[in-house]
């Protein structure tokens, strides 16, 4: 699967990350992979619902990931920082 069908939930608004997600689906992708961490979880789970109800509405969800990742804190000390996968298919 190529990175082009995953979409990076971070400090956009909602509908920023939803447009995305519902522009590639209308390209032709069968499914597209929505990607955050820590606090952009909640802003992933919306995309995925908003999608799924308003937009899209024979898209599934088929599959939901979390996992916990270290990334570097400012001071240089690893921080763990849960993340989540919502896989998306048409």
């Amino acid at each position: 699967m190529a990175d082009d069908n995953v979409v990076f939930v971070g400090k956009k608004g909602t509908m920023a990350y939803v447009l995305a997600v519902v522009t590639q689906m209308n390209q032709g992708a069968k499914e597209v992979i929505v990607k955050a961490r820590g606090k952009a979880i909640s802003r992933a789970v919306d995309v995925a619902e908003i999608v799924r109800n308003k937009f899209i509405t024979d898209a599934k969800i088929s599959d939901i990931t979390t996992s916990t990742e270290e990334i570097s804190s400012e001071e240089g000390k690893p921080l763990k920082v849960s993340a989540i996968e919502i896989k998306i298919t048409k």
